[in-house]
Parts: C-alpha cells; sequence; structure tokens
C-alpha cells in the first residue's frame, strides 16, 4: 500500500510548483520528498521587502495528521533573529506548528499543509513586526514607538546583508571586496548554510532564482539603501528590544555605505555571466552539446510558428551561436507597443533550463515592467521553462498587457511602477513617457 503522507505531501509539492507565486517557492531533492527547501521572498513596504528568506521542512510519517518539523535556514549562522517568531536558533513559532501556545481553533489540523504554514511565516514578515512578541500586540508608548522604529531598521539592514548581499556573495563566489574567493569563505563572512550532500556537493535549488530575482529588484534595494542611510549613523550600533536575550537576539552595526559598494559589486558580475556564457557558446566543443543541438531545433521551431502565423517578430543567433539569441520585436497594432520595434537579447546557459535565461532589452523602453537596464519582468508558465517558445510569448504577454493586476512583487522599475499606480495625472504622464520611448524606438 503507498504511504499516504508521501502521495500528500507530493501532491502538494506539485500544486506549489505548478503555481507563478512570485514569493514563494519550494523543491526538494528526488529521492528525499519528505525533507523540502522553501523560500519566501519578503514583503513589499515591510522591513523583509525583497529578501530571501529559507526554511527547511521535515515531513512525518504521520503527516498530514501530524505537522510537519519547520526551521528557518536565513538566520546568519544562528546568529541573527528576524522576528520575534523566528528564533536565532532557526525555532519557528506558530500555534499551527504547535511550537507556541494558540488560541481555540488556532492548532493545527489536517486540512493545513505546505502552503498554508508558508503563508502563515510570511504574515509574520509585516511592517511592524515589533508586535509579533507576545503582550506587545498593543503596545503604543513612546518608548514604544522608538523600538519599533528602531527593530525596522535593524530588520531592514540585515535583510539586505544577510538574506540578499551574503546570499549572492556566496553564490557568485566573491567576497565583500568584490574580488573572487580564492579559498572558502569562513562561517564569519557569510551566512548561507547550504545544505550538504554525499561527495561534497550542495543542495541549491534556489540559486538561480535568487539572481534572476536580483536583478528585478536591484534598484529598490539601492533605494532601501539610500533611505535607510538618511535614518541612521554610519557606524550607529543596533538597539536591543526588550525581549531579545542573550543568543537569541539580532546584533550589529549599520555599514549602508559598505552594502552599496556590495551591492554594486554583485550586480557587476551578475551582468558579466551572460557574457561569459556567450563567449563558452562559440567553443566547438559547446557546440555540439545536446543542449545547443536542442536550442538550435528549438530556434527553427520558433521561426516555422511565426511564419505559419504570419507573426512579424524576428528571431535569430548572434553569429551563429546558439546561447545567443536576438529576438526583435515589432509592436502590435491598436496596442501601446503599435509601431515599435526592439532589440530584445537573450543569453543562455549551458545549463538551460537549469539556469534560465537572462534577458535585456537593448532598446530602451520606459515601461513598469522593465528595469532602468533593460531586465526584463517576466515568467514562463512553470511546466514550460524549458520552452524559449514559451519564454518569447511571456515577454511579449508581458509588453502588451494593457491592465495588468496590482502586483508589488514585479516592481522593477520604481519610477514607472509609481507612476502607473500613481494620481490621473501621474497614470497620463506613464503613458506619455511610454509612447515618446516606443515611437523613440524606430528613429
Amino acid at each position: 500500500m503507498a504511504d499516504q503522507s508521501i502521495i500528500r505531501i507530493t501532491k502538494e509539492l506539485g500544486e506549489l510548483q505548478k503555481n507563478a507565486d512570485l514569493s514563494l517557492a519550494v523543491a526538494c531533492r528526488d529521492t528525499d520528498v519528505r525533507n523540502i527547501k522553501a523560500i519566501i521572498i519578503g514583503p513589499h513596504e515591510t522591513p523583509y521587502e525583497f529578501g530571501f528568506f529559507e526554511f527547511s521542512f521535515k515531513f512525518h510519517r504521520e503527516y498530514p495528521r501530524k505537522a510537519p518539523g519547520v526551521s528557518a535556514i536565513t538566520t546568519n549562522g544562528g546568529r541573527c533573529r528576524f522576528n520575534p517568531n523566528i528564533y536565532a536558533s532557526g525555532r519557528v513559532c506558530l500555534s499551527i506548528l504547535g511550537t507556541w501556545r494558540g488560541e481555540p481553533g488556532e492548532e493545527w489540523s489536517a486540512a493545513q499543509g505546505l502552503e498554508s504554514i508558508l503563508l502563515s511565516i510570511q504574515s509574520l514578515m509585516s511592517s511592524n513586526p515589533y508586535e509579533n512578541e507576545p503582550g506587545f500586540e498593543d503596545a503604543n508608548g513612546p518608548q514604544d514607538k522608538k523600538y519599533q522604529k528602531e527593530y525596522v531598521q535593524k530588520i531592514r539592514h540585515e535583510t539586505l546583508r544577510i538574506s540578499v548581499i551574503q546570499r549572492l556573495e556566496q553564490y557568485l563566489q566573491i567576497g565583500p571586496d568584490g574580488k573572487v574567493n580564492v579559498a572558502p569563505a569562513s562561517s564569519d563572512d557569510y551566512d548561507v548554510d547550504f545544505e550538504s550532500l554525499e561527495g561534497g556537493a550542495t543542495f541549491e535549488p534556489f540559486k538561480d532564482l535568487f539572481k534572476r530575482r536580483f536583478l528585478w529588484y536591484y534598484e529598490s534595494y539601492l533605494a532601501a539603501i539610500h533611505k535607510a542611510s538618511q535614518e541612521v549613523q554610519e557606524g550607529q550600533a543596533f538597539s536591543r528590544m526588550p525581549f531579545e536575550g542573550s543568543g537569541n537576539n539580532m546584533e550589529g552595526v549599520f555599514h549602508y555605505a559598505q552594502l552599496e559598494r556590495r551591492l554594486k559589486n554583485i550586480k557587476r558580475v551578475l551582468d558579466e555571466e551572460p557574457v561569459q556564457w556567450a563567449a563558452q557558446g562559440t567553443l566547438p566543443a559547446q557546440q555540439e552539446e545536446t543542449v545547443a543541438v536542442n536550442l538550435k531545433r528549438q530556434l527553427a521551431q520558433v521561426r516555422e510558428n511565426y511564419k505559419q502565423h504570419s507573426i512579424p517578430h524576428n528571431v535569430e543567433l548572434e553569429n551563429g551561436n546558439p546561447f545567443v539569441w536576438v529576438f526583435t520585436y515589432f509592436g502590435r497594432p491598436m496596442t501601446n507597443m503599435d509601431g515599435g520595434l526592439f532589440r530584445i537579447r537573450i543569453n543562455l546557459s549551458s545549463k538551460f533550463p537549469e539556469e534560465q535565461p537572462r534577458v535585456k532589452f537593448e532598446t530602451s523602453l520606459f515601461h513598469l515592467r522593465i528595469a532602468s537596464d533593460g531586465t526584463p519582468c517576466y515568467w514562463p508558465p512553470p511546466n514550460k521553462r524549458e520552452s524559449m517558445q514559451a519564454h518569447l510569448d511571456a515577454i511579449v504577454e508581458m509588453l502588451e498587457e494593457e491592465s495588468p493586476p496590482y502586483d508589488p512583487r514585479t516592481l522593477v522599475h520604481p519610477e514607472a511602477f509609481s507612476l502607473f499606480w500613481g494620481s490621473d495625472t501621474q497614470k497620463k504622464q506613464y503613458r506619455q513617457r511610454l509612447r515618446r520611448s516606443v515611437q523613440a524606438s524606430i528613429e
């Protein structure tokens, strides 16, 4: 008889993975479905904004009758308590997990599952996490307000430093100075609690996702640093909260100038990666690899599809390199893109689709879903990540969408986003600037 807990876990995993939720992601090794890694991307307008917070789930054979064990991984090596309910030790205090006393009806039930737990944890990442501490829910005296502000300030700093910057530096194997590490970094330099596998390998299911999301949110990270650096003194020590104790707190010093330098170093190295992919793609040996052959076949299929459906867009390889696609988009009549002509460069890795394409608009376009450096915020259906046609279709859909739903997770161009979702006057300004950039694309 099949293990009912495995069937339930597999079903929940599949449902989460097929949904294009831009703030949650889950993964597990094929041979170990009971141990799951999950990430939560910090909510907009909170001190956790666009941070990468990782958690581990251990499901028992009694699941779903019994709640899984959940641990926070993003803790700076057990040195940082990111929330009153998320301890430095990794303990996550939630009544539905049985790790905290709750009111009647808040206990675990078999109707709950992986997604509901993640959403409960995400709800802790609020704009005022100070009030999550029991007994401080309604604390609004002058001293409490001071603590609330100081708590937000240090969480914002450590979200950038630990969950974003240190994470990406470790992935890119660079030090705080931006130089390539020639020796393994010490635990004092980084806090990326990767799970070691046999043979010294590591299980890093979100590596590529974090890199691409960093590029989405880069301008927001810079804006957060510039704003926060006006509120605190460089070198100022963090304030200790009344509920923080030894070994379960968030200690540190504000160093926003250093964080900005490190952030820019990460951006530089990430921008260099697709250039390296392109150079590797010109090597004869790599031209014969299965990935290269597959990409050439996909190119032929895309061209045939456009021809059969009389679609004017054009796609070609740069100098015959299957790892560099040049997509020319012709604006569709009766849309905001009408009359536009845009050149879009798509770099691919030899590890595609494990590493997803890096897309860059080489023709400037003022658009709420395209960052100032040309990085677009788009996503193909989760089950078609290996299809280049799906990527191209998703880019076109993103460009032509007339009435996108409000979604701060797609905030990649702060100025354009603010105008589009602002007053009627601001929205008019957005449309004017969009049209001017479309017209400029053919001049």
